[in-house]
This record gives C-alpha cells, structure tokens and sequence, in this order.
C-alpha cells in the first residue's frame, strides 16, 4: 500500500493528520534534510567572513544564490540527497554531496572542500534538531498552548461569581468559586511555560571530539571557539555548549523534556477534573446533530474529548521521559544510540498538539449546569461549619471545633434549619448568631 493517511502505522501521521500536519515543516525527514542543508551553507557562508586565506567574502549575488539552495528546498532535492544516501549509507555525507553538486551549478566549484570544512555530523545534527525544535515550539506549541490559556482565562471571566461545593478526597468541602478553581491550572500553566521558555536551546558545535581539532590543525591562528560561539548563538540563534563530546550532552533538552512533561501533566489534571465535574453535572455538553455517543446507548454524550487528551497525554508523556533519561547518557566520546532516538522527538510533540486541541474541543463543548451547583451547595451545609466554628475561636467561645463536630459529623441531614437551630443554642450576643445566620454555602467561599 502506499503511504497515506489510511495507511500510516501512526495515527499522528493517520487518524490526526489534520491536528498534526503542520509539525511535519520541523520533524519529517523532509525537514530535517533541508535544515542540515541550512547549517551548512550558513557555516560556509560564515567561514567566507572569518578570513580564511583561500576563501573570499561573497557578493550579495553569490549569498543570495547559497541561501536559495535552502530556501528554495523541496521534496525533489531532499529525494535527491536520499538517492545519494543509498551509495554513501551515510545521511549528512549524502547532504555534503548534495551541496556540492550546487556549487558547480553556483559556479563555486573550487570552493567546495570548504562545505562540512573540519566538521563531523554530530556538528550539523546537533545544530539543525534543536533549530527545529525551537521553530517547532515557537511556531506551532506556543500557539497552541496561548490558544488553550486563553480559553481558560475567558471561563475565568465568565465563572468568577459563579459558586460551587469544592471537594476534597471526594469528599464535600469548604465552597469555592468555579473561576477560581479555573485560575489555578491558568496559573500553574503560565508558571511553568516561564520555566520551559528559560531553557536554552544548547547545540554541540567542535569538531570530531568538540575541540576544534581538524580546524585548528588547518588555521592554528584562528580563534575557532570565538568563530563557533558567533555561528551558533549569533547566526543560527542557538546557544553553543563550551566542552563536549563528538555530541551535545542533551542536558538542557532533558530539561526542556521535562518541562514539557510538567506542562502536560497540568493539562491531564484539567482534564480529569473537566471530565469528573461533567460526571456531576456542573457541566453539561454541546449536542451536535449527527454525532454519536454509544453505538449502543443513544442518550448518551461521552467526555470523549477529554478522554482524547488524557490518552495523548500518557503516550507523549512516556516518550519525553525516554528522551530525558537516555540522551543525555553515551558512552565515552559517543555512541550512535542518540542517533536513532533523536529522529522520534517530533513524535511526543506531535501528542501533545493532539492533546492540548482536544482539551480544547473539550472545554469548547461545556454547558454549564448552575442548577445542578446551586443544589449541590443546597445539599451540604455542613460545609459551613467551618466558618461558624472560626467566628466562635475567633469570640472566645470554648470548644466550638467539637461542638460543630457533634452537629455536623453525623450520618442525619444537615441543612439551613438545622444549623439556624444550632446557632440559637449558642450563648453568643445577637450581632454574632446574625453574622452566623448569613453564612450559607453559596456565599462562603472567600477570596
């Protein structure tokens, strides 16, 4: 068969093209092809401005006609460089070639030993993955997350007033506000995104070993640190590790791994407690005609968007952890097991869109339920019992936590009588049984 959306093994690449297509700009094989294609000719061009005697600086023409080669990529020359990979059965030896092929073209043939000039793959892979997970994140996470965040915050608006029974260990607890309860994953999600987006985008850039040797060996005179420094941060945006291996030591992509994992965690705990409260009934859903809910139950309408997310969640979760812990070890100057791991990083990012859009959909489809929270309340008032026994401690009555504990931790009804009788038990001045009166636990829920 051939390769289609029918036919893929993944369903980031199947069921969910349409969520994920536009990942494929940064994690296809197209893409990583064509932005080794960009580090090296960005590194050549770069060399012809480091006063290397047998390189001259290149007119704009010339600069213009070099960029094109990547900026004018497509699908036929990445093919090309992949039929150049089945003689060299080596990937960026076959982009070298690839590039060289153009110089004769461009009229620079003489100048094409300069192309991968000193350098060893790792230099080429270990800049072009983390400029395309950076554009991924920048150009397609970031969005997608702000999108979510938004959303958010507009049900903090329009819930900020709205009551609602909290719950703790399942159990009914001091009354909340659904904004509020909204707030907090818009909080914790901006908090940890500020930690996400503080961790640079490190890339490996030195030679064989990352001492600069071949290059060093060719120029003694040359400041060659000074040279990587300025390609890597200046140039292509990076932020170059000083002391490596033959590879980057992935320790800064761990933490990006791992940040990512924390945001998704988030996001899986907003989803739980969306599908909980429409469990509930503070949520109802969106109908839309046409859909389905159980191929057997016709009534129903399943959180499935929820669900969804909660699943890509899991998987993508996993996957980040594997990054995190694997990358960063190999053995001695490097071994190859980075190599293969390396080409699945789009994968787990591709999850979390998938996550981060069904949240979305999720929260896109709630209905809320204002008589089922208001009855909710209704049904507990023996949540107020916290507030009545805090006035008391706070008037000097004796022992008023076990006295509200006799009313309330019982397994008879609680409600407005029964705690309006109780507060003309008390041996408290009026002002204090009136303030006691108007606590209810629509209206006790703070700040």
């Amino acid at each position: 068969m051939d390769l289609s959306a029918l036919t893929a093994i993944s369903p980031v690449d199947g069921r969910y093209r349409n969520v994920t297509k536009d990942l494929s700009a940064y994690f296809s094989e197209y893409a990583l092809i064509k932005y080794r294609v960009f580090v090296e000719v960005e590194y050549y061009i770069a060399l012809t401005k480091f006063n290397i005697p047998q390189l001259s600086t290149l007119d704009t023409t010339v600069t213009q006609k070099l960029q094109s080669i990547y900026k004018n990529f497509s699908e036929a020359d990445a093919q090309a460089i992949k039929d150049i990979e089945k003689t060299t059965n080596h990937d960026v030896k076959a982009v070298e070639y690839f590039i060289k092929q153009k110089f004769d073209e461009i009229g620079l043939s003489e100048q094409k030993e300069f192309i991968h000039f000193g350098l060893t793959s790792q230099d080429i892979n270990n800049t072009t993955i983390p400029y395309t997970f950076k554009l991924a994140l920048n150009e397609v996470y970031y969005p997608a997350i702000a999108e979510l965040i938004d959303l958010l915050k507009q049900y903090v608006n329009d819930w900020k007033d709205v009551s609602m029974l909290a719950h703790t260990h399942g159990q009914p607890a001091s009354p909340t506000r659904l904004g509020k309860e909204i707030q907090v994953f818009v909080e914790r999600l901006e908090k940890q995104l500020e930690l996400l987006k503080q961790v640079p985008y490190s890339a490996k850039f030195g030679g064989a070993t990352g001492n600069f040797n071949a290059h060093h060996i060719a120029y003694p005179d040359h400041d060659w640190k000074g040279f990587g420094n300025h390609f890597v941060n200046e140039v292509l945006g990076l932020n170059r590790s000083q002391f490596t291996t033959q590879i980057e030591h992935y320790d800064n992509f761990a933490a990006q791994c791992d940040a990512l994992k924390r945001i998704n965690n988030i996001i899986l705990d907003l989803d739980r407690d969306m599908w909980t409260y429409i469990s509930m009934n503070y949520f109802k859903q969106k109908i839309k005609a046409g859909e389905i809910g159980s191929s057997a139950m016709p009534h129903k309408v399943n959180p499935i968007d929820f669900e969804n997310s909660e699943g890509n969640v899991g998987i993508a979760n996993a996957l980040y952890e594997h990054l995190a812990a694997k990358l960063p070890v190999s053995r001695l100057q490097r071994d190859l097991t980075d190599s293969t791991v390396l080409r699945n990083i789009g994968v787990p990012v591709a999850h979390t869109l998938i996550a981060i859009k069904s949240t979305i959909k999720g929260l896109g489809k709630l209905l809320l339920n204002e008589t089922a929270l208001q009855a909710d309340l209704e049904a507990n008032w023996a949540v107020v019992a916290e507030a009545i026994q805090t006035i008391l401690r706070r008037d000097g009555y004796p022992n008023p936590y076990e006295a509200l504990k006799e009313l309330t931790r019982t397994n008879t009804g609680v409600n407005a009588q029964t705690i309006a009788g109780f507060v003309d038990t008390l041996d408290v001045s009026e002002s204090t049984k009136q303030e006691l009166k108007n606590i209810t636990p629509g209206n006790y829920t703070g700040i």
